[in-house]
């Protein structure tokens, strides 16, 4: 595949220049409810709904979904929460000729349908909150930024990290502000899916969509209704499903993006699935220190441990970050350096705080006591706490910017650029080769 002619066409042809960051602003303010139509209710869709419910100023007007079990949820969910029923329908089109005075959409559906919805939505005059990954494929990708562009509205891309407070702060105060880790060296990203959460979902088969439905959205059956992820033609594999999350912190991180990748694939437990159940694919960068590879894997058929995050490692610190606050610690290479960071004054200023160390056993299952020059340096952790739901600050972020009090932290464009290298992760690993991309100016 000829590298030149992908990026050309990826970023080129969008009319985007491959930089982080880019946003657009609202049009206007407005102290008024804003009214939302929920696009796909099922597990994500839940997941973001259960998000927004203590985000104020919310109404939500209607919902779809193709799945009459998953369109009665939603509509039991909005009149639990708001004590009205919203309107429902099974097909988009018909939403958005018949329901007046929307503002905004939040799709969550499959892969393969973001790009058509969210660019329907955009050209009806709604601001779009669409999850991640954009499409399932570069040109569907493309055409979301190319309609963002057109329609002058908002859309935000759920990387939520993003607008995660805990990454917010890392990156302000710790990575380029106080500059604790040195040079970073060496980057890794893992996700660990565990076997019962790989397996394939289930139905009743009392509830199931009627055949004629499935086909006219483009499922062949109730098992690839219920399992796209697992389907070439529907999604984008490992990386673009899970991965994603970490590359895109990754060109977050590192104010850039890949110059080449080299992937390697498998099925190793589920044998007969059309995408690898497990990946591994390293990233070069260049950076102003030179060039660095970053590693991302996932497995999904872990026996649940290891967990999911990123990690920095730097001349003076690594930085394991996560989500969830289990796996997010930053380890000192020597605690009381003669250059570097100064870790007692970093903790007695409040930046960071010291991680109570687990405790050691002997064989006789005591409690070992070490003299404090046994002492390994202790694990660090990020100061106070985070209690929403994950993707809540994200998806304040973009009510915020509709209501024109801010800017989005990750618009369509800006996924775009962090993404586009994604789509040639799955193709490098297939092949064998290794994929070089040009960046363009």
């Amino acid at each position: 595949m000829d590298r030149r002619e992908f990026l050309n066409t990826a970023m080129a042809g969008a009319g985007l220049a491959l930089l982080p960051g880019a946003v657009l602003p609202a049009a206007t303010a407005s102290d008024a409810k804003l009214h939302v139509a929920l696009i796909g209710h099922g597990k994500q869709g839940q997941v973001l709904f259960n998000a927004m419910r203590n985000i104020p100023g919310l109404h939500f007007q209607a919902v779809c979904d193709i799945w009459d079990y998953n369109r009665k949820g939603a509509a039991g969910h909005v009149r639990a929460l708001q004590r009205h029923l919203p309107t429902s329908y099974e097909d988009i089109d018909e939403l958005l000729a018949t329901e007046k005075g929307l503002d905004a959409a939040i799709i969550a559906t499959p892969d393969f349908w973001h790009a058509q919805h969210t660019v329907k939505c955009l050209e009806a005059g709604l601001h779009v909150y669409c999850e991640k990954v954009m499409s399932n494929t570069l040109e569907g990708a493309r055409t979301m930024a190319q309609a963002v562009e057109k329609s002058g509205k908002l859309c935000q891309i759920g990387y939520q990290r993003r607008s995660n407070p805990r990454y917010l702060y890392t990156l302000d105060q710790l990575f380029n502000g106080l500059r604790i880790f040195g040079q970073i060296v060496n980057v890794r990203g893992q996700w660990y899916r565990s076997l019962n959460s790989s397996k394939e979902a289930l139905w009743n088969p009392r509830v199931v969509i009627k055949p004629d439905i499935l086909n006219r959205y483009g499922f062949k059956d109730m098992r690839q209704f219920m399992n796209w992820r697992y389907f070439r033609d529907l999604s984008g594999g490992l990386i673009l499903d899970l991965g994603s999350h970490h590359i895109d912190v990754f060109n977050w991180f590192l104010g850039s993006t890949p110059k080449s990748v080299c992937a390697f694939g498998s099925n190793d437990y589920f044998k007969e699935r059309e995408h690898f159940d497990n990946l591994m694919a390293v990233f070069e960068y260049d950076t102003p220190q030179g060039t660095l590879h970053a590693c991302e894997q996932v497995v999904t058929a872990s026996p649940g441990t290891g967990g999911y995050f990123e990690s920095f490692m730097g001349t003076t610190c690594t930085l394991q970050m996560s989500e969830s606050p289990t796996y997010t610690n930053i380890s000192p290479h020597n605690y009381r350096p003669t250059e570097g960071p100064n870790w007692d004054d970093l903790l007695d200023r409040g930046f960071l705080k010291e991680k109570d160390p687990p405790p050691r056993y002997n064989s006789n299952g005591q409690i070992i006591r070490s003299h404090p020059s046994q002492t390994p340096p202790p694990d660090l952790e990020l100061p106070g706490t985070f209690n929403k739901p994950p993707h809540q600050p994200h998806l304040e972020n973009f009510f915020a910017a509709v209501r024109g009090e801010t800017t989005l932290n990750c618009d369509a464009r800006c996924a775009f650029a962090s993404e586009a290298p994604m789509h040639s992760a799955d193709p490098s690993a297939r092949t064998r080769q290794t994929i070089t991309f040009e960046k363009i100016d």
